[in-house]
Order: C-alpha cells, then sequence, then structure tokens
C-alpha cells in the first residue's frame, strides 16, 4: 500500500488535489497539522471536488503522533529538493511512505531525524526550478510507485 503524508501544509487547494490524486491511487493520505487551513476550506473542497468524501484521509494532530502511527506503514521516502539520491533510480517497494513537507519551508528536521537515510528528489533539468509545486510532486511520485507495482 501506498502512503502520503502531508507534513504542516499550507495551501488548501494543494491537499485537495493531492486527495484527489490519492483516491486516483488507491492511497491512504496523512495530514499532520499544524494546517496552514481548515479541512472546510472552500478551496480546499474545490480541488478534490466532489470526491473529497471519498478519500481515505487521516489527520494526525502533530508529528508525534504520526510517528507513533507511521512505523510500519512501509519504506520511508522523503521528498527533498537537495537529496543525493533520485527517486527514479529507486526500485518501488510493495509498501511506503512518502513524506512531503509545507510549501514554504520543505520538511521539519524532526522528520529528517525519525528517517535518516530516507531523503529522495525528483530529477530536473539543470539550473531550470528549485522544485515542483506539492501536488504535481505527489503525482510524479505516486504515479512513479504504482508502475512498479
Amino acid at each position: 500500500m501506498l502512503h502520503i503524508a502531508l507534513v504542516e501544509p499550507e495551501i488548501p487547494w494543494n491537499a485537495g488535489n493531492v486527495g484527489r490524486t490519492c483516491l486516483a491511487l488507491g492511497a491512504r493520505l496523512h495530514l499532520v497539522a499544524p494546517l496552514g487551513f481548515s479541512l472546510d476550506a472552500r478551496e480546499l473542497r474545490r480541488a478534490g471536488l466532489d470526491y473529497w468524501p471519498r478519500v481515505d484521509c487521516v489527520l494526525h494532530a502533530g508529528f508525534a503522533e504520526f510517528l507513533a502511527a507511521a512505523r510500519g506503514l512501509g519504506e520511508p521516502f522523503l521528498f527533498q529538493t537537495g537529496a543525493s539520491r533520485s527517486l527514479f533510480d529507486l526500485p518501488p517497494p510493495a509498501d511506503a511512505l512518502f513524506l512531503f513537507g509545507s510549501e514554504s519551508r520543505g520538511l521539519p528536521r524532526e522528520v529528517e531525524k525519525a528517517f535518516p537515510g530516507g531523503g529522495v528528489r525528483i530529477p530536473m533539468a539543470p539550473a531550470s526550478v528549485r522544485s515542483l509545486n506539492l501536488s504535481s510532486a505527489v503525482a510524479v511520485a505516486g504515479y512513479w510507485w504504482a508502475q512498479g507495482q
């Protein structure tokens, strides 16, 4: 199974798009508070369309609660722009936990400490952009995983 965790996401329409992608992949979405929006936000519902009620979504009160639940969910992949390993150089595992940080700050250090050596990047053309939009990165990674199943 695939688990996708958004750690402290800030933008509701990104979370809505990620939720829709999770539904398409059959993945479980984990939202780790604090969130930069309400789950009742109009933008979240609009991006998730009428699919949002069907998204398998778990809300965690904070990283400590998430960490307690995350052990055993699958091989961890921490998506970081500066990671040395390319996602595409790795074989997709049967069970995976993808961790994505907030749009403006990335993953907190406590995440890196909890999952040492899990950093991966999505390759991009040199000197092109710093990173992809959060929901785009989730889609790229999710379908990389799905093609290996």
